[in-house]
């Protein structure tokens, strides 16, 4: 049986056929494709803050990108730029505590990946370009930015990445502090890109976003570790 990965999702107006602006749960499929491919049985999940309980059927857990966190998550105001869910923090963190608890296998993917940071005592950067002075992370609307990460020998995610080290970013926020995870990748920056907990069995957050290239080296590691 292949091991089942929950995948968090956005509520957001859609729009097909004859029907417009409906309030939607949905996340790319590229998050449902990259499981697949590696092996796995993909689960999306709607926000839902009333318990954590749908861990129990799981075997591990895809934290996806989308809106930024609602800044009191770590203690500051929210900055002019900052676009927050508070309903879907509200499920995720839950979720998200829960599942550290029970050491299930997790894979942040850039909110994603700042949700394990929070959850672990840090904070963000709430808009980049005014802490480096540049677009480099998220050029464009709908344009990814391009570079190559740093990652610290010996770390999982130097390992999983081996000498293709590419990475797609679209993100406009950042970590500030990591909190007690383990910062072990960079932007040539300096900007966190990757952090991890080596004291659990796979937590994982990457602030590119390995979905759209279906990169079978980060889920097939997430698949592995859930089975």
């Amino acid at each position: 049986m292949r091991p089942i990965i929950g995948i968090t999702s956005y509520v957001l107006p859609a729009s097909w056929g004859v029907w417009h602006d409906l309030p939607t749960a949905l996340v790319p499929h590229d998050y449902v494709a990259a499981v697949r491919e590696a092996g796995g049985r993909a689960v999306i999940l709607p926000p839902d803050d009333r318990d954590a309980d749908v861990l129990t059927v799981l075997d591990g857990l895809l934290l996806a990108g989308g809106a930024d966190l609602a800044p009191g998550r770590y203690g500051a105001e929210p900055e002019p730029l900052t676009e927050a869910q508070p309903d879907r923090d509200e499920a995720e963190f839950l979720l998200t505590r829960r599942a550290l608890e029970l050491d299930l296998p997790i894979l942040g993917v850039c909110r994603g990946m700042q949700l394990l940071t929070v959850a672990a005592g840090g904070r963000l950067h709430q808009h980049l370009p005014d802490v480096l002075g540049h677009e480099t992370h998220r050029p464009a609307p709908g344009v990814y930015g391009q570079q190559d990460a740093e990652f610290e020998p010996g770390s999982r995610i130097a390992k999983l990445m081996g000498d293709d080290v590419a990475i797609h970013c679209y993100h406009h926020q950042g970590i500030a502090d990591p909190g007690t995870l383990t910062v072990t990748g960079r932007a040539a920056d300096g900007l966190p890109e990757a952090v991890e907990d080596p004291a659990r069995r796979f937590v994982l957050g990457v602030q590119w976003h390995p979905e759209v290239v279906r990169d079978r080296r980060l889920f097939g590691a997430l698949v592995e570790a859930a089975r």
